[in-house]
């Protein structure tokens, strides 16, 4: 199976993910404050989500991801949706980003320098549709044969959808990895990213080491890449240090520094983390981009901040 990963890395150097969707949503009067968070934007503003989709490719992402992170049949049922229409909207999360893609290649934007852009089906961890902050810190309580329950349909009807890969996201325990590497070999043509939330510079959110983690699910010949998102930018370095070891490609999209206050609805602290692009490619990142509350401005900027680096290696 070709790894369209590699296709893009042979050709530039490196792959540019997009930014933030929940936050850059919220900033353009979203209203998020709802426990299917940007979900729920799927049923009252599908077109602003292409709308920021397309700005992230305009900003030159070779990569956009679904507002599917917090979709679940569990999710969207506690909000009275039913399951045909939840597999509906989870659906239309892929089809929303292949439009912002068509759209894109439509007006002429994409260079001759510029990789075919790829569409990921955000697949959030379990913590995310329980909408309490645990996918940040992992402590679920329940078994490693529930999680693969609980991920299964969302897999199946995200790749229905047609999207290019499954991008595995904010995964916080080592635990919830191994229900997705069980559940991989289910689905025979998927392709995934696979990114970890980390508490620290050494060890994800639930505490295993984050080497460990990679290890594990870079054994997969499913997995395409491996690394961090939502995670402070001053940890990348040592953890992206800690796992070249693999033979995968390194990808890191950070958040801006700030954290989540869950019980409070509202993020904490300040932005005052460099994101240094090319310090993270150095450190051996290929893949890189943003999460939460990084926009488009950022993603042009890293792009053309790895343009230069690259090209005068």
């Amino acid at each position: 199976m070709k790894n369209p990963i590699n296709t893009i890395l042979e050709r530039q150097g490196f792959v540019m993910m997009d930014g933030a969707l929940a936050t850059e949503l919220e900033c353009r009067g979203a209203n998020l404050d709802h426990d299917l968070w940007s979900a729920r934007v799927l049923l009252d503003s599908p077109e602003l989500i292409q709308a920021v989709s397309e700005d992230y490719l305009n900003a030159g992402a070779d990569i956009i991801v679904s507002a599917s992170y917090q979709a679940s049949f569990d999710g969207f049922e506690k909000d009275g949706v039913s399951h045909d229409h939840a597999a509906t909207l989870m659906k239309e999360s892929v089809h929303i980003a292949c439009r912002a893609r068509d759209s894109f290649l439509a007006r002429g934007a994409q260079s001759s320098t510029r990789a075919w852009p790829l569409v990921a089906a955000s697949v959030g961890p379990y913590g995310a549709c329980l909408a309490d902050g645990s996918e940040y810190h992992g402590n679920y309580g329940v078994g490693l044969q529930q999680l693969v329950d609980f991920h299964r349909p969302r897999l199946e009807v995200l790749l229905e959808a047609g999207a290019d890969l499954l991008a595995f996201e904010t995964i916080p325990s080592r635990k919830e990895a191994e229900a997705l590497i069980k559940l991989l070999p289910e689905f025979p043509d998927a392709q995934a990213l696979f990114s970890f939330s980390c508490k620290d510079d050494r060890h994800v959110s639930h505490g295993e080491l984050f080497s460990e983690c990679t290890e594990l699910v870079a054994g997969s010949e499913q997995v395409i890449a491996v690394g961090i998102n939502c995670t402070p930018p001053r940890f990348l370095v040592s953890l992206l240090q800690g796992a070249r070891a693999n033979q995968k490609p390194l990808m890191v999209y950070p958040n801006s520094g700030e954290k989540w206050i869950a019980e409070e609805h509202r993020w904490s602290g300040h932005a005052g983390d460099p994101m240094s692009a090319t310090d993270w490619y150095d450190a051996g990142a290929r893949i890189i981009g943003g999460c939460c509350r990084t926009a488009p401005d950022d993603i042009r900027q890293m792009r053309a901040e790895l343009l230069a680096h690259v090209g005068n290696r």
